[in-house]
């Protein structure tokens, strides 16, 4: 019993690791347009698109930059909510990263 007990409280003691999540950037939208992290989660934006686009949140909590064809970006989500997307170039591809 007391072994067990002593594993519980490591187990609640060991940090907890970030994850990176993966969006692509394809035919003109986001890929998955919606998505679930962790507040600290990071996420990596790839563009497979032929042309340049961004993945910008619109309360300004993340902003890729222009992302060419085949580049990437990572952001780190750092805020708990709700936080739209979208390209600022091509304002019809939107998503929202939803943070716990």
């Amino acid at each position: 019993m007391r072994t067990m007990l002593v594993l519980a409280l490591l187990a609640f003691a060991m940090p907890a690791y970030a994850a990176n999540h993966a969006v692509q950037i394809k035919g003109m939208k986001f890929t998955p347009s919606k998505i679930s992290v962790a507040v600290g989660d990071t996420i990596t934006f790839t563009n497979a698109d032929p042309m340049t686009h961004t993945a910008t949140a619109l309360d300004g909590s993340f902003d890729t930059g222009h992302l060419a064809t085949g580049k990437s970006a990572k952001v780190k989500i750092s805020a708990a909510g709700a936080h739209p997307f979208h390209c600022a170039i091509h304002s019809s591809m939107k998503g929202t990263v939803t943070a716990k």
